[in-house]
């Protein structure tokens, strides 16, 4: 057995006794045990305690003790199910005390029963997973609160839109993709799709509907209605990654490119019009649709990403005096691609000796950084590039009034700029006893020391 055909059967099971699926604690439980893990490796990777991972794990293993009939420990788990599944070979359809199960592999792969919550009607449907472009997760860091927030999203509120945004290199892609590994059972249909070279809606939803065997009728119009009919009939999950990529350059955050003008319209179709489905885009820039005044009501939720700050995340690469990694993050505000490039530098000019490049009491750019940076200065409109060149200045956060003062902007341009900014996560918003703002770190020391032409422009 696959772990997915385990994790579906044993959420099958599950299911049939309680009327509730496995939550992804559960999941990880079932996922890690099978594949010999310890409760203090299975907490660690998603920022839990050992202590409720083993409650967890228990009462999943006194429940199916009841469903099986049999004393099922974690440390028998896997070999009862393997003796059980290779009985099924020769007898497909099985009866254990009460409860019949299917273990023919079809069934396996078919998507769950209907959901109490959810009314999800998807029995006898196969599975449909289009995950070609989604990135395969090697190690997942921490992130345990941000997986329940979206299961408790999707599962139990029904929350059509969500958004998971924040600046590169910061996990959001990884989060998503950790989250369908551990609840793609769930869904009868799991498209992703990649906007870095993105495509108009039309072209999209065409592709959409191919996978889902759907021959799409001829206007976008009637084929969004066959689409939106699969989003009603069942449970399915739409992955958008890189939707920045879709927006305009040299504009403030969010504006829709003319080709893509459809997708605003989409997303709102997605929100306003009721289904069973969700979609999760992926940016790092926050767009109008992700903007909500009611946080109760409204079908739309926004998550948005920080940096992490544990010295797990700099495991494994060749870095030395583990005392001072947390140091390190810190300089580098816990930005995962940020210190994965300062880590391959420590190691060719420090041999890894973390100590020795701390020393250097400097914020180091590394190249990879400063082509990043460079490309998100060339998105900035004209009014963000001169906030930032003044904001750059300051070592600490600065008031509204005092930031407006130095520059030669009209009320309306600078709350824009401001805003749009925020809303690209290269300025944060500091609340003390008055509200301040100040540039990302990392980006203000690029500022500092390879824009100086920045403040001629400005």
């Amino acid at each position: 057995m696959t772990v997915d055909e385990v994790v579906k059967f044993v959420d099958k099971m599950v299911f049939e006794k309680t009327g509730k699926h496995l939550d992804d604690i559960q999941t990880a439980v079932v996922e890690g045990t099978w594949k010999r893990q310890t409760y203090d490796y299975i907490a660690s990777e998603y920022n839990l305690s050992s202590s409720h991972v083993g409650d967890v794990g228990s009462e999943l293993w006194q429940l199916l003790s009841e469903i099986l009939h049999e004393d099922i420990k974690k440390t028998n788990f896997r070999s009862t199910l393997e003796r059980i599944y290779i009985k099924s070979s020769q007898m497909p359809n099985i009866y254990i005390g009460n409860n019949h199960f299917n273990f023919n592999s079809q069934t396996l792969n078919q998507s769950d029963k209907e959901d109490d919550k959810s009314n999800i009607n998807t029995e006898s449907k196969l599975s449909i997973y289009d995950l070609t472009l989604a990135p395969e997760i090697i190690k997942f860091h921490q992130r345990g609160t941000e997986l329940e927030k979206l299961s408790d999203w999707i599962f139990k509120q029904n929350t059509r839109l969500i958004s998971v945004s924040g600046l590169y290199g910061i996990g959001k892609t990884t989060l998503v993709k950790k989250f369908i590994d551990l609840n793609l059972h769930k869904f009868a249909v799991v498209i992703w799709r990649s906007l870095k070279y993105p495509q108009p809606l039309d072209l999209f939803v065409r592709g959409c509907l191919n996978v889902c065997q759907e021959e799409p009728q001829g206007t976008l119009d009637k084929q969004l209605k066959q689409l939106f009919n699969i989003l009603t009939q069942q449970k399915c999950l739409i992955i958008l990654d890189d939707l920045q990529n879709i927006f305009i350059p040299v504009k403030f955050a969010g504006q829709y490119k003319v080709e893509y003008q459809d997708y605003q319209n989409f997303f709102t179709m997605i929100t306003e019009i009721k289904h069973q489905s969700h979609v999760i885009v992926i940016s790092q820039e926050q767009c109008s649709e992700m903007e909500y005044l009611d946080d109760e009501l409204c079908p739309i939720k926004s998550s948005e990403l920080s940096g992490l700050y544990n010295v797990d995340i700099l495991q494994n690469r060749g870095l030395k005096d583990e005392n001072n990694w947390l140091n390190l993050i810190d300089l580098y505000a816990g930005n995962l691609i940020d210190l994965k490039s300062v880590s391959i530098l420590i190691n060719k000019n420090y041999d890894g000796q973390v100590a020795d490049f701390l020393a250097e009491n400097t914020l180091h750019i590394t190249n990879q950084m400063q082509s990043r940076f460079r490309d998100v200065l060339n998105h900035l409109s004209p009014q963000e590039k001169e906030i930032v060149w003044h904001l750059s200045k300051f070592d600490i956060p600065i008031t509204r009034d005092s930031l407006k003062e130095g520059l030669n902007l009209s009320v309306v341009d600078f709350n824009n700029g401001l805003q749009s900014l925020q809303e690209r996560y290269l300025v944060r918003k500091v609340r003390n006893n008055t509200i301040l703002f100040q540039l990302s770190s990392v980006f203000r020391e690029y500022v500092r020391n390879y824009c100086q032409d920045l403040g001629h422009i400005c």
